[in-house]
C-alpha cells in the first residue's frame, strides 16, 4: 500500500465563506442532492460503478456499491468555516482522507480546494490513479455549484 496526494484546482464558490462551511460540513444536505438524481447520473458515466442505499446524517454517510460492499464516509474533524477533514471506512478498496479547504474572497465568494491523501494498493493506483486525479477535480467543480443555503 501506498500513499497517494490529489489536490484539485483552486474553485470558487460564489456564497459566503460561512455559508458554504454550514452546508458542506452536515452530510444531511449532500443527501438531498445526492438522492435528486446524481447517484444514476454517476452509475450512468461509469457502469461499473453502482452505487445504492445511499443515506447519512450530519457526521456521516453510508452507501452500497456492488461488489464492494458498504462504504461509509465520516466527518472527523471541522474547523469553523476554515477546514472539514473526511475519513473512509468500510468496504473500499482504498482508504482515504480528504480536506475541504475554504478561503474568503470577500463577503460573497469562498475559494475552495480539495486535497484526497489516498491509501491503496499499486494495482488500484494503476486502474484508477489517473482518475482520482480526474475525480478530485469533479468533485471540486460540483461542490463549488452546490445549492448553498
Amino acid at each position: 500500500m501506498s500513499l497517494n496526494k490529489y489536490t484539485s484546482d483552486v474553485k470558487l464558490v460564489p456564497h459566503n465563506q460561512q455559508v458554504v462551511f454550514n452546508y458542506l460540513s452536515n452530510f444531511e444536505n449532500l443527501s438531498d442532492y445526492l438522492n435528486s438524481g446524481i447517484i444514476e447520473k454517476i452509475t450512468e458515466k461509469i457502469p461499473q460503478v453502482n452505487i445504492t442505499d445511499f443515506h447519512s446524517d450530519e457526521n456521516s454517510c453510508k452507501f452500497n456499491i456492488t461488489g464492494f460492499g458498504v462504504a461509509e464516509i465520516k466527518i472527523v474533524n471541522r474547523e469553523p468555516f476554515k477546514t472539514i477533514k473526511v475519513e473512509s471506512s468500510g468496504g473500499l478498496p482504498l482508504s482515504f482522507t480528504f480536506w475541504i479547504q475554504l478561503i474568503p474572497v470577500d463577503q460573497f465568494s469562498t475559494k475552495m480546494r480539495l486535497t484526497l491523501h489516498a491509501e491503496m494498493s499499486m494495482m488500484i493506483k494503476m486502474v484508477a490513479g489517473n482518475k482520482l486525479g480526474e475525480g478530485i477535480n469533479n468533485l471540486a467543480e460540483t461542490l463549488s455549484k452546490l445549492p448553498y443555503k
